[in-house]
């Protein structure tokens, strides 16, 4: 009788698991739910709007049902592979419930291989329904792993507190997950020395935060306040501003924000960047884009400087074809691209994007400018989706609209070459003998030194300064 009630209720609650985007992303922040518990949902609905690493998704729930339970509230990280919605598939069936949901949402490390037991027979869940079918291997148990969190946990706030015994410190390896383990060493944080906060043990990246920030010395001002003595908030908790004295504010760096730092980091420290710079008139590209504006074959989409930038360094691949590559460090190979997937870098609310307009090459003016409105469009509106922003060659950042004259750009991670403009600026500039007052700008192109020698990065920003001055040569060299 009881393996049939444990059947029932298996076959009529089913559980929605925070899916895995195919990028490389371990977690999302549910950012806001469409649905409430009683609420009726269709296979294909949007239950909630999640904020991945790199952009907000919609996600669809794959069964149809009515909602039993929300495991997680709006503005929390949940990792992937986690349970977020509980949805009853046969209503009206009687008064079987569902397993309760545990203690804890975080899955201790050993359980990690049962996390997708609720999903089809070998598909694993993704951003709608579930996606291909699992590999065979499974990965064996790690020895000793429900007494390891306990041991390492015990082992290390011993240590902390000057009374750890020498028999088991030496012995019990820090549990963490391989991003939380990179952040440490990128920190230079010895993760022995962290106190977890984490489920069994577990060091999350707000220990390691916590760890590589120094206590603040207490301020005078905090002291005079009378107050009811609390315990200290745990570490894991956003520090905000508490009072009119605080002089520091403490922001959870997560979602985009944390993409762009982890992405920046790597890209910095491992491609050897080269930036070089040139300023050039760009008075004629100007006088371009007013007639373009009047032009009945551009009528409906937006034409800017940026739309003629765009073309020149197209122009400038084609015709130095070898800066569009990508180095592949684990076969010591370099890929030349024979397409140009172009990034432009936009600042929304959430943080920068760079998503990229696939083949860009093979576009004409309007069809650029067309591509150009919806990508800005889509990445203001915080609805650019991951594969938009995959895959990219070279990227445009336009500092310039924020009145700068140039910068040194960082490389997208996988990327060859990035191109900065700055301000267009009315300057007094020596035309045909005579100092006149012209339309001038500064272009800085940094790129991968191991792709790209000085040679031909000095070809391919020179050629494009040369279009920005000449455009006709848009035609005569395309």
């Amino acid at each position: 009788m009881t393996t049939m009630t444990e059947t029932t209720n298996a076959a009529r609650f089913r559980e929605f698991k925070m899916p895995d985007v195919g990028e490389g992303l371990t977690e999302a922040e549910i950012l806001k739910w469409f649905v409430q518990p009683g609420d009726t949902v269709t296979d294909g609905q949007v239950v909630c709007e999640v904020e991945t690493a790199k952009a907000a998704v919609e996600l669809p729930i794959p069964f149809d049902g009515v909602v039993h339970e929300l495991r997680f509230g709006e503005g929390t990280t949940v990792d992937v592979g986690q349970v977020i919605i509980v949805v009853d598939v046969a209503p009206g069936s009687g008064d079987a419930a569902p397993e309760p949901a545990p203690a804890a949402e975080a899955p201790a490390p050993a359980a990690e291989p049962e996390a997708e037991a609720e999903a089809p027979k070998g598909r694993t869940p993704v951003l709608v329904g579930y996606g291909v079918a699992e590999s065979s291997t499974k990965r064996r148990a790690r020895k000793g792993a429900e007494a390891a969190p306990a041991a390492a946990s015990a082992a290390i706030q011993g240590e902390m507190n000057g009374h750890g015994t020498g028999a088991v410190v030496p012995e019990a390896r820090p549990l963490a997950k391989p991003p939380v383990r990179k952040l440490a060493k990128d920190l230079g944080i010895d993760l022995a020395t962290v106190s977890p906060t984490g489920e069994g043990g577990v060091i999350t990246r707000e220990d390691v935060h916590a760890a590589a920030t120094p206590a603040p010395a207490p301020e005078p001002v905090q002291a005079q306040i009378p107050a009811p003595t609390s315990a200290p908030a745990p570490a894991s908790a956003p520090a905000v501003v508490a009072s009119m004295g605080a002089r520091e504010t403490r922001i959870p760096v997560k979602g985009v924000r944390k993409a762009i730092a982890q992405a920046m980091v790597g890209s910095a420290f491992t491609a050897p960047h080269v930036t070089e710079f040139v300023t050039v008139d760009v008075t004629r590209t100007m006088k371009l884009v007013a007639e373009l504006k009047e032009d009945k074959e551009m009528a409906g989409v937006r034409v800017n400087p940026l739309l003629i930038i765009a073309k020149a360094l197209l122009v400038a691949i084609k015709r130095h074809p070898e800066v569009n590559a990508a180095w592949d460090e684990a076969n010591q190979e370099i890929v030349q691209k024979h397409y140009v997937n172009l990034g432009i870098a936009a600042a929304t609310p959430r943080g920068l994007i760079v998503p990229n307009i696939k083949d860009a090459h093979e576009q004409t003016l309007p069809q650029l400018a067309a591509s150009l409105g919806e990508l800005v469009s889509t990445a203001r509106d915080g609805k650019t989706s991951p594969a938009a922003m995959a895959g990219g060659t070279v990227t445009i950042t336009n500092v310039g609209v924020f009145g700068v004259d140039t910068g040194t750009p960082i490389l997208n991670p996988g990327e060859s070459a990035i191109l900065a403009v700055g301000a267009i600026k009315l300057q007094p500039w020596v035309h045909k003998g005579k100092v006149k007052p012209r339309q001038v700008t500064t272009l800085a192109l940094s790129f991968d030194h191991r792709l790209v020698d000085g040679e031909l990065g000095s070809k391919v920003l020179a050629d494009v300064a040369a279009i920005l001055e000449q455009p006709k040569r848009l035609i005569t060299w395309a």
